[in-house]
């Protein structure tokens, strides 16, 4: 008898409606079997990408190439475009394979800071404000961790407009949730 009320009261209610729920959620792999530095003409810089990878970011290696002989104000700059032109890329066929994706639109240019920006200021041909949350982030992320930063963690963007320049961070946050939280920003100080 103990048995049959174990059994029956459970507290879950049959019902005659069917339902379905879907199939159970599946856990993207997001991890290269090997580590993947792709140089895509020959030697070049080693740099840390952020993709999505589900609903996060998550750091992939690369080589970006970047033309010799450039003055040190110019090189910045050529070292940002190299980067963001490797991070609006279709990931690798191994990269796919382990879930990886992009949102930075192709064609994205970056240049360095005009009169009056702050001098780490890197200014895009698409205003920050225009990127989806999850571009911004892969592109806040991946500068704030790339040769382009100033080792604070942050990033100084700008766009094509007069708009002034903001210092923008990446945090645990964005890289978990790139899509629910923007990278937060502060205007960036200059001589304007």
């Amino acid at each position: 008898m103990a048995l049959g009320v174990l059994v029956t009261g459970c507290g879950i209610r049959a019902t005659e409606v069917p339902t379905d729920f879907g199939p159970a959620p599946s856990r993207v792999r997001c991890s290269l079997t090997e580590p993947e530095v792709t140089a895509r003409d020959g030697a070049g810089l080693p740099v840390r990408l952020f993709l999505l990878c589900g609903s996060s970011l998550a750091a992939v290696d690369r080589t970006v190439r970047v033309p010799d002989g450039a003055a040190d104000d110019g090189r910045r700059a050529l070292v940002a475009q190299g980067v963001l032109d490797a991070l609006a890329a279709p990931p690798t066929a191994a990269e796919k394979r382990a879930g990886y994706s992009t949102h930075v639109p192709a064609r994205t240019t970056v240049s360095g800071p005009r009169p009056g920006d702050p001098e780490d200021t890197l200014r895009l041909s698409t205003p920050p404000g225009d990127l989806t949350s999850f571009a911004l982030a892969q592109i806040v992320c991946t500068f704030s961790d790339a040769a382009t930063a100033e080792g604070d963690g942050s990033v100084v963007l700008g766009g094509p407009g007069d708009e002034r320049p903001r210092r923008y961070a990446c945090t645990e946050e964005v890289r978990a949730r790139p899509g629910s939280n923007e990278p937060p920003s502060a205007e960036a100080a200059g001589d304007r």
